[in-house]
């Protein structure tokens, strides 16, 4: 065999294995990209490839970005959190120690008292009782339940929350209606959970003096399903629309402010989502996606 014939055999088997080469290696790459994909969905950056080759390296530090947004994140929602808890923890305790140290110092040596001691005393019981409501509130906060899923009809889930919102809907004027893109639209989920969040939505929506509460559903991509309630009462203030989520922040006078907080908490035990799409003049929108 003529030489040039072995050096371009040789040649030809060499390209072919890098060939063949690149593609594995593509192959690997592809897949190291989905498993970093599905982990930043899922919310999970315990993963780390080895520092073979430049590829890697790149993907770890994308990961060492999303970890180093998410600290910064989770610090600045502890922070709200605390300021939050230790603003409503003041606003009821500082009242029963300054009434506390004034009875204190009304009383003689006798035992008598200027001020009216039976009503300071029902005062301070009062408030602590508030307290007391407030620390239970805040053990409803972190104690959701884990989610017993199943298969549900949305139609039958919505019709059942609406009729139990009717009463209160016909007392504020208001209409609440489900159009679905398409029939038979189901999801795997806890009925109780998911229908404590929609009920939720619609007597927040009420609340806020909504006349109409509309609630669609369609398929997205990847097999998600989206359900959208929308209303036109009154908007969320542009400074509390990054706010709602946080536990125990509250735009209304009566409210507690924990029903997003849970509501969220109850998706993501799902491995869905709940977000705020927009709350203007025209409509107020909470966008709801099923995995």
């Amino acid at each position: 065999m003529p030489i040039w014939q072995t050096i371009l055999i040789v040649l030809l088997a060499a390209v072919l294995v890098a060939v063949v080469t690149a593609v594995r290696t593509r192959r690997k790459d592809i897949r190291k990209v989905a498993y970093m994909m599905d982990a930043l969905e899922d919310g999970e950056l315990n993963f780390r490839f080895k520092d073979t080759n430049r590829f890697n390296r790149t993907l770890n530090r994308i990961r060492t970005i999303f970890e180093k947004q998410r600290q910064a994140h989770e610090q600045d929602s502890w922070t709200k959190l605390i300021r939050v808890l230790t603003h409503e923890i003041m606003n009821t305790v500082s009242p029963i120690a300054s009434l506390s140290d004034a009875m204190a110092r009304s009383v003689d040596e006798s035992g008598h008292s200027d001020l009216d001691l039976k009503a300071g005393l029902e005062t301070i019981s009062d408030s602590s009782r508030n307290l007391i409501d407030f620390v239970q509130t805040y053990r409803q906060l972190s104690g959701v339940a884990k989610p017993v899923r199943k298969a549900l009809d949305l139609q039958e889930l919505m019709d059942g929350v609406i009729a139990l919102n009717s009463e209160f809907a016909t007392s504020c004027g208001a209409v609440c209606t489900y159009r679905p893109a398409e029939p038979d639209l189901m999801i795997y989920a806890d009925e109780g959970q998911i229908s404590q969040i929609l009920i939720n939505l619609i007597k927040n929506a009420l609340q806020a003096g909504a006349k109409e509460v509309r609630i669609s559903a369609r398929m997205g991509d990847d097999d998600e399903v989206i359900v959208q309630v929308a209303n036109d009462g009154e908007p969320i203030p542009a400074s509390a629309q990054e706010q709602i989520f946080i536990p125990f922040y509250t735009t209304k006078k009566e409210g507690s402010g924990i029903g997003l907080s849970i509501s969220r908490q109850i998706m993501r035990n799902h491995n869905g989502t709940i977000e705020l799409l927009r709350s203007d003049a025209r409509q107020t929108v909470f966008e709801l996606r099923f995995r």
